[in-house]
């Protein structure tokens, strides 16, 4: 019973989010909300562990009253939503999910659920604002509405229900309260400053733990540590790949500000940030990471140096193959043109992708289901065991096409074009055109850093770059209005 109820709740719960997104009249948005909120409940009740319910259960309503104060504040202080956001963004908690061990957002969830009273009072009070998201609103509830239809077909229900709960569901809500703040030059750049000098703090603890050899939180990088003939880092971060990807959006922000800026002093100091980012960046050794940093650094150069940046791109692009190349472990690989040694290059990612598109061939048209691509792999490739560690995607849009099918894979596509071609329009050197190059080159970022990390509708940040993009995109309408 319990588990037809959470197929509902996965159902009722995104198709609420998605009429929150593009919904015009405020008793729909109501009602989505409503629907959001009674989803979310009920796929909490089919993840709850059966020993320690009371506890669990007291544990939320606690939760709830201090997120009523917090909304309470919010209608004073609306940027403060963004500011505790970010601040919680590091913060993964491991968390054991009846027969699942998680590493969740708690503290963030605490900040989503203060944005959706804050949200609920504005919409009782008569607030009329609809598609905050401007033109990212109708892909994001259309790709949201079609996972969380996928619920009903899948086969592992409890992944399932996990991706909805505790990622797609409160992400997307913090997306449409953060399109919701007012437009402040002062307050972004306080947002910037929180960005780059949480990424100088992080990146310190990431020199002291390479130079300690004493990692935080995470057995499995401590084990690897061991064997490996490199030490990884992971700050204060779960996974080394997560914190070279905090590290990757704050040096590219500053980065904007660095080609912007015409005072020599500001410029050496924010290059002086970079690099000690950067230093930080290196010690995480991540390969994900660093590809998303090149390609950001390719279009920011682009946009900058027109035609010269294709130059520079070509000549760095020629080192780092020669480079590679001249590695005669890699080179034996590459030439070997073997399943395992494309797999010994690529850290065993080739085998991933290749199983994973056979999943998406095998079921085109609806998908294994929203958190299926693990039991479906598994199968695929006759592993054991409930939870085969070697199951785990590393391709986002591999994994949008396994879990949702064409469908999903075409309406994600939709999205993701939606919002850098929303972003890139508004770029520019004025301080608004700087703030959209920022958002669409993270946004780029971490869109390859999904392919060879799947994590893009995990990322908090994806979500409140979304909104930003929108803020941006809504500017000139809001000026005209006043």
């Amino acid at each position: 019973m319990t588990s037809e109820l959470a197929r509902l709740g996965g159902v009722l719960g995104c198709g609420g989010l998605a009429a929150l997104l593009v919904a015009a009249d405020r008793r729909l948005r109501m009602g989505g909300l409503a629907a959001w909120a009674l989803g979310a409940l009920l796929l909490a009740v089919y993840l709850l562990p059966h020993g320690h319910r009371a506890i669990l259960v007291a544990a939320a309503a606690a939760g709830l009253l201090l997120a009523a104060a917090a909304a309470a504040a919010l209608r004073r202080w609306p940027w403060a939503l963004a500011i505790a956001a970010l601040a919680c963004f590091p913060a993964r908690v491991p968390v054991r999910v009846g027969s699942t061990d998680a590493n969740l957002l708690v503290p963030l969830y605490g900040v989503v659920a203060a944005g959706a009273l804050a949200l609920a009072w504005k919409l009782l009070r008569g607030d009329e604002r609809a598609r905050e998201l401007g033109p990212v609103a109708w892909p994001l509830a259309a790709f949201v509405a079609w996972t969380g239809l996928s619920i009903v077909w899948v086969d592992d229900l409890r992944q399932g229900a996990i991706e909805l709960l505790f990622f797609v569901l409160p992400f997307g809500l913090l997306a449409v309260s953060l399109a919701r703040l007012p437009w402040s030059r002062r307050w972004l750049t306080f947002l910037y400053a929180q960005l780059a000098l949480m990424a100088l703090a992080f990146g310190a603890i990431g020199v002291y733990q390479y130079a300690t050899r004493d990692v935080f939180w995470n057995p499995k990088v401590i084990v690897g540590n061991a064997y490996a003939p490199f030490f990884r880092v992971n700050s204060v971060f779960w996974d080394p790949s997560i914190y070279g990807r905090f590290l990757v959006v704050a040096i590219l922000a500053s980065l904007v500000l660095v080609f912007a800026e015409k005072a020599a002093g500001r410029a050496a100091v924010l290059a002086l940030a970079i690099a000690a980012t950067w230093v930080g960046l290196l010690f995480s050794f991540s390969q994900s990471s660093f590809f998303a940093l090149i390609a950001g650094v390719l279009v920011l150069a682009a946009f900058a140096w027109r035609w010269r940046a294709v130059v520079v791109g070509g000549l760095a692009a020629a080192v780092l193959v020669s480079v590679g190349f001249g590695a005669p472990n890699v080179r034996h690989s590459l030439l070997g043109h073997t399943r395992s040694s494309f797999d010994k290059v690529t850290s065993d990612r080739y085998s991933l992708v290749s199983n994973g598109l056979k999943i998406a061939v095998h079921h085109p048209v609806l998908g294994v289901g929203v958190g299926g691509f693990k039991r479906a792999y598994a199968r695929q490739t006759h592993l054991r065991g409930q939870e085969p560690k070697k199951a785990a995607s590393h391709n986002t849009p591999i994994t949008v096409a396994a879990e949702t099918g064409i469908p999903g894979i075409a309406l994600f596509a939709w999205l993701a074009a939606a919002a850098l071609l929303a972003a890139f329009r508004r770029i520019g050197w004025s301080f608004t055109g700087r703030t959209s190059l920022v958002a669409g080159l993270a946004l780029g970022a971490i869109l390859v850093h999904s392919l060879f990390y799947n994590a893009f509708l995990e990322d908090p940040m994806a979500w409140g770059l979304l909104a930003l993009i929108a803020l941006v995109t809504a500017l000139p309408r809001e000026e005209a209005a006043a």
